[in-house]
């Protein structure tokens, strides 16, 4: 009896909870349905806005389009006038080059764009003078700063050529002087060269005493002699002086007591026939150098003499034997 009681008590029970679980399924599936239905008429609201506007958009296009042809040739203009400022920009840094050089091919393609002959919106034309606006911001700085770089150039380079002029200057000066002093050593050099003077040259023959004494026959000469005085000069270097007598017979051939009498003179080998040595002290000097015919004998015709001394002649004598 109990346990039918406890049956019939469970089975209302359990029938209520099943019926509030399904009355708040309806009621969530209702809000559901009534928050789809919402969304759905938003998403709807807002696609018909977007069509308004892109209608207003394509009408806003073809309003604008008797105006856009125009904002595009100015456009053009733009970015060809650019181009032709970057070509018109001397740059000597790699770097900069490099950066011109990437600012000048975005530029031409833009201006390749423009002249696809593809009809641009309002919006695109828009979008590319903002463009050309960033571009041309970026090229003045670049101008800016390459002018810069030209103008420091150019001051480095005047600076330089100036340089160049005082070192030019300074050459032309040092060359004058030495040119001056060269001058003036060889004018030391002339005023202090010896002088060879008062020439008496000529054959000697030899008497039965042993003795010798002038004359002009060819076939009695025994000895050649030349006497002469060296003058005083103030500007000489005092000390021992070496003088190189020279005769050269009517032949040409000049005449050496010994074969290797050969002195160097300005670069050149000079022969000579005898020398002598004296001991100058600023004051006139009387010399008197012999050269010994020894066995050979003298040919008719005029000799020539000269007297050398500090590799340059100081004097020039000549006679004649008959």
């Amino acid at each position: 009896m109990s346990e039918n009681q406890d049956q019939k008590t469970t089975a209302p029970k359990s029938n209520g909870a099943l019926l509030l679980i399904l009355i708040v399924l309806l009621i969530a599936l209702a809000y559901m349905s009534y928050s789809w239905s919402n969304k759905n008429k938003e998403l709807n609201e807002c696609s018909n806005f977007n069509k308004e506007l892109e209608a207003d958009m394509q009408g806003m296009n073809e309003m604008m389009s008797g105006y856009t042809g125009n904002v595009g040739t100015d456009l053009k203009k733009d970015f060809q006038n650019m181009l032709n400022q970057y070509d018109a920009l001397k740059v000597k840094d790699s770097v900069q080059a490099q950066n011109v050089e990437e600012q000048k091919q975005k530029i031409k393609g833009l201006l390749t764009q423009l002249e696809s002959g593809k009809k641009l919106s309002a919006r695109q034309l828009y979008s590319l003078r903002k463009e050309n606006e960033t571009l041309r911001n970026i090229m003045k700085g670049y101008v800016k700063q390459i002018d810069s770089l030209n103008t420091m150039n150019v001051k480095l380079s005047s600076d330089l050529d100036t340089k160049t002029q005082e070192l030019t200057s300074t050459v032309s000066e040092r060359d004058q002087y030495k040119q001056q002093a060269e001058e003036s050593t060889e004018l030391v050099k002339k005023g202090s060269r010896l002088q060879a003077l008062g020439f008496n040259s000529g054959a000697l023959r030899m008497k039965l005493n042993n003795t010798t004494e002038p004359t002009n026959k060819a076939k009695s000469a025994v000895q050649i002699k030349s006497s002469f005085t060296i003058s005083a000069n103030p500007l000489t270097r005092a000390g021992v002086k070496k003088l190189y007598l020279q005769i050269t017979s009517p032949e040409g051939v000049v005449l050496q007591a010994r074969e290797n009498n050969v002195v160097t003179m300005d670069g050149s080998s000079v022969a000579f026939s005898d020398r002598k040595e004296i001991e100058y002290t600023n004051n006139n000097v009387d010399v008197s150098i012999f050269y010994d015919l020894k066995e050979s004998e003298a040919t008719k015709g005029n000799y020539k003499v000269k007297i050398y001394c500090d590799g340059q002649v100081i004097g020039t004598d000549s006679f004649t034997l008959k």
